[in-house]
């Protein structure tokens, strides 16, 4: 019997473990699943979350639930992997051998490597938002906060959804304006990128977008430290910036086992073929979702975009076949830009932001760089189709490569 693993049943590995589980012989194949933790997050639902728009209920499910039956799941922490004896051991003792092996082991954030940003103000007045805890504890300060000035820092990139920073400062203008606390409260988007984003087009979109809702863009800060008792960040270059409330999105890296094992880079994402997602250094390995070193988005649109291509190059590989060099970054995000609208983006490695209709040309019902209430509804219908569609491995009417119909030059 031949053992396919796949480490990590968040939403990449939940994904490649339903669309293979049906077509690997049974009485060929074996399936297994590691991860340490029952409960599967909708993370993109944390944004929500400080806003009261959802509660912690809305982006919980067990993960066991979205796993298929034939696929053994094993509930454990992962100690180490060997790739050059085919094998990981994981933390209840049990080592598992592998003919295949499938990396989705995330990322997370890591507060503790910038310097005093959890001594003394964490979850006080310094919060995240891209854990259940960060999210639910901001909610509960915001019930009760009466103005100030607000600063949302990205410590360094890559992130996990890179929009998701631009997406809470609209969110919080709107809510600021709701509560009526919007003149007492002063926004500052704080970024080490040149600009509001990753890709010049949408960069300066963006931008525009946040001069328009009145909130300050602070370009190129590198943050250092944090001096929580004096409420300052502080940039390599000495600058300071005074905050009443801090949103940090930390450095995010990958999974500990990763470095442990020494298959990663300084920030523990695995080198990854960018086209074909076999892991760089080892024939039978293969990464995707955040656990990669790509330059694609880290979110759960591309997640699903790189499994497409990842299918058929499991099936090509156990076959003796040919790797397809298909994946192309394809990178599909709806921006919620408060206000009951939205702003929808579609990229890859090689073509920018473009502004047209999207899926179909000339129709949509999507607009492409463009601010509107029906991508506002996109954005709030993913919640179903995450739970019901995506994680299922399900067919989605949107290819794995991005498509330039409906784009406007």
């Amino acid at each position: 019997m031949k053992k396919l693993v796949i480490l990590g049943a968040g939403t990449a590995g939940t994904i490649m473990a339903n669309r293979l589980s049906p077509v690997l012989d049974k009485g060929e194949w074996h399936i297994t699943v590691v991860d340490k933790d029952e409960t599967h997050y909708y993370q993109p639902g944390f944004l929500f979350i400080p806003f009261g728009v959802y509660n912690q209920q809305d982006v919980i499910k067990p993960k066991r639930d979205y796993l298929p039956s034939g696929v053994e799941l094993v509930m454990s922490g992962i100690e180490l992997i060997e790739p050059e004896r085919n094998r990981v051991k994981l933390e209840n003792g049990k080592v598992l051998e592998y003919d295949l092996l499938i990396i989705a082991t995330g990322s997370r954030i890591h507060p503790e490597e910038t310097e005093g940003m959890k001594d003394g103000g964490w979850h006080k007045n310094i919060f995240d938002f891209y854990t259940i805890e960060g999210s639910t504890a901001l909610a509960n300060y915001l019930k009760y906060w009466e103005g100030g000035k607000m600063v949302v820092n990205i410590v360094e990139m890559p992130i996990k959804c890179p929009v998701a920073p631009l997406e809470f400062v609209f969110l919080a203008d709107w809510w600021f304006t709701e509560q009526g606390l919007r003149n007492k409260v002063d926004i500052e988007f704080v970024t080490p990128l040149p600009g509001a984003f990753t890709k010049p087009r949408a960069s300066k979109y963006l931008g525009d977008f946040l001069d328009k809702k009145g909130i300050s863009l602070v370009t190129d800060f590198g943050i250092e430290r944090v001096d929580s008792g004096a409420n300052k960040i502080i940039s390599y270059d000495d600058k300071s910036i005074d905050y009443d409330l801090l949103v940090t999105i930390p450095t995010n890296m990958g999974d500990e086992v990763i470095e442990r094992s020494g298959m990663g880079d300084e920030l523990n994402f695995i080198p990854t073929d960018p086209n074909t997602l076999q892991a760089k250094n080892y024939e039978n390995i293969f990464v995707l979702g955040d656990a990669t070193n790509l330059p694609s988005s880290k979110a759960g649109s591309v997640a699903h975009f790189q499994s497409e291509v990842l299918f058929e190059n499991i099936l090509r590989f156990i076959d003796k076949r040919p790797l397809l060099p298909e994946f192309d970054g394809h990178a599909n995000c709806f921006i919620e830009s408060g206000f009951g609208k939205g702003i929808l983006i579609d990229f890859n490695y090689d073509v920018e932001p473009l502004p047209g209709k999207f899926p179909l040309p000339g129709v949509g019902p999507f607009s492409l760089l463009e601010e509107t209430r029906m991508n506002h509804w996109g954005k709030m219908m993913f919640r179903w189709m995450y739970w019901n569609l995506l994680l299922k491995g399900a067919e989605l009417p949107i290819q794995a490569q991005m498509n330039m119909a409906g784009k406007r030059q």
